[in-house]
């Protein structure tokens, strides 16, 4: 009787943990559900292949009678050919390169253009720059139709030649995934996320009938869409910071000071004090990266340099001895030559504008003559119909810089503050902004003479014949 007792027992154990194992093991999977990274806006993702992919062979490209402009040296090479294998340049020679056995080769005749690294912007909103800020902050504007317009600017952006771009804010990061991934076309993307902004500062993109989250509770179109933080207080600010690094931002943006292209806040005005700042620069320091700050007056840059700041956007308005001090803590300056406002502005937007213009040509002059880490970028936002003239922002470099540095600029010495990323740097495999071996393979062959005329670089359509990024051609119009 004992004996059939225990057998029964053991048999209704038996049966109830094969009930209750996958019970628990749901349980246990809604308790410590997976982390998600999805950014507001969402790229459309690419459908699941049903099977493996077949081995393929490695892939190269031989460029045959190239001048090189390396990125670093004013001068171009003698006739030379590169090859690149899979998405590394392998070998520069004046002599003939064989084609590597077991290699899928790409043969590419110069017949004496110019081949150039891949250029860099270092100051873009994609997102923002791919539709107007109207239908953005509208409510009815659906994701799909933000995600699909950004989508198409990253491709237009690549084929107008610039194979790497630093995103200072905007949900960027499921595009930045897409294109790393080789589901849609794009540059090399070191995302920012939401630009983090005090209420009331440059980055607060709430309309007029928009009120606080704080006191009202609600979150305002800007935020939802990964636009913006408003954060004010050291909490807020460390947390929008480790939001931004937990989506996987390469660097922090921080709104330091007064904007030229909004209604609310004028240029002269200093944004988040010193302690605001820091928690930013601490907490970006602890995931071993950096902050960078839109700022234009001294007051505000000298603020940021206190709280460890290390690169600025603009500083058009810097005096002299603010130039000085850039140089002398070796922070960098991320500079434009901006464009005044249109005649169809608001005539406060219009005056604001025009001040940072006129401030311009002291910054690049001081900026050189007292050898700041100079970079460079365009900064388009909200008008579409400008983003074609992205390249003729190069050209106005030729007020201050020889072509030679001018391109030295938009490709060796924007690569050089990307570094600043250290391990949160997306692309570590290889260099960027240069043509050696071992370099990652972005190139552009270019028709003309550069570094003569950096006018040849406005007109990208008729004059960069062939795109390379990462390896792989995006235009070959080299018969």
């Amino acid at each position: 009787m004992q004996v059939r007792y225990r057998v029964i027992v053991g048999v209704l154990i038996a049966a109830l943990m094969t009930i209750v194992a996958p019970l628990g093991c749901t349980a246990n999977q809604s308790q410590n559900p997976a982390p998600t990274t999805a950014a507001p806006v969402a790229v459309r993702p690419a459908a699941t292949p049903t099977t493996s992919p077949s081995p393929t062979l490695p892939t190269g490209i031989l460029f045959q009678n190239v001048r090189i402009f390396n990125g670093k040296d004013p001068q171009l090479s003698a006739a030379s050919n590169v090859l690149v294998v899979q998405n590394k340049i392998k070998t520069i020679s004046t002599a003939a390169i064989p084609a590597p056995a077991g290699t899928t080769l790409t043969q590419i005749q110069g017949n004496g253009r110019v081949l150039i690294p891949g250029l860099i912007d270092n100051h873009v909103h994609i997102t923002l720059s791919s539709m107007s800020q109207p239908e953005l902050m509208n409510p009815k504007t659906p994701l799909e139709t933000i995600s699909a317009n950004a989508t198409k600017e990253a491709e237009a952006m690549l084929l107008r030649g610039f194979t790497t771009v630093r995103d200072l804010g905007g949900p960027i990061f499921d595009l930045k995934k897409a294109i790393d991934q080789g589901k849609t076309p794009g540059p090399r993307v070191y995302p920012s996320g939401a630009m983090i902004s005090q209420t009331s500062g440059h980055g607060d993109s709430r309309s007029e009938t928009e009120r606080s989250r704080r006191f009202f509770g609600e979150v305002s179109r800007g935020e939802q869409l990964g636009s913006n933080f408003i954060a004010d207080g050291r909490d807020e600010v460390l947390t929008a910071t480790r939001e931004n690094l937990r989506f996987g931002a390469s660097q922090i943006k921080v709104m330091a000071g007064g904007g030229a292209a909004t209604m609310y806040d004028p240029l002269d005005v200093s944004q988040y004090t010193l302690d605001e700042l820091k928690a930013a620069v601490e907490a970006a320091a602890d995931w071993n990266t950096y902050v960078t700050v839109h700022a234009y007056t001294s007051r505000a840059v000298r603020r940021a340099i206190e709280a460890g700041v290390k690169c600025i956007e603009h500083g058009q308005l810097l005096d002299e001895a603010t130039m000085k001090l850039l140089a002398e803590k070796g922070v960098w300056l991320s500079l434009q030559a901006l464009d005044p406002a249109p005649p169809t502005a608001d005539p406060f937007v219009r005056q604001k504008k025009q001040t940072v213009v006129d401030g311009t040509d002291n910054a690049f002059k001081w900026a050189k003559q007292y050898n700041v880490k100079l970079a460079w970028g365009t900064d388009f936002l909200f008008a579409p119909a400008n983003n074609k003239n992205q390249n003729k922002d190069i050209v106005k470099l030729a007020k201050w810089l020889t072509p030679a540095a001018a391109l030295k600029l938009v490709t060796y010495d924007n690569a050089q503050l990307l570094t600043l990323s250290g391990p949160r740097n997306p692309y570590q495999d290889g260099k960027l902004g240069i043509i050696e071996p071992g370099a990652y393979a972005d190139l552009l062959l270019v028709e003309g003479e550069p570094l003569k005329d950096l006018a040849v670089m406005a007109d990208y359509d008729q004059n960069f014949k062939v795109i390379v990024k990462d390896g792989k051609i995006y235009k070959n119009t080299v018969s």
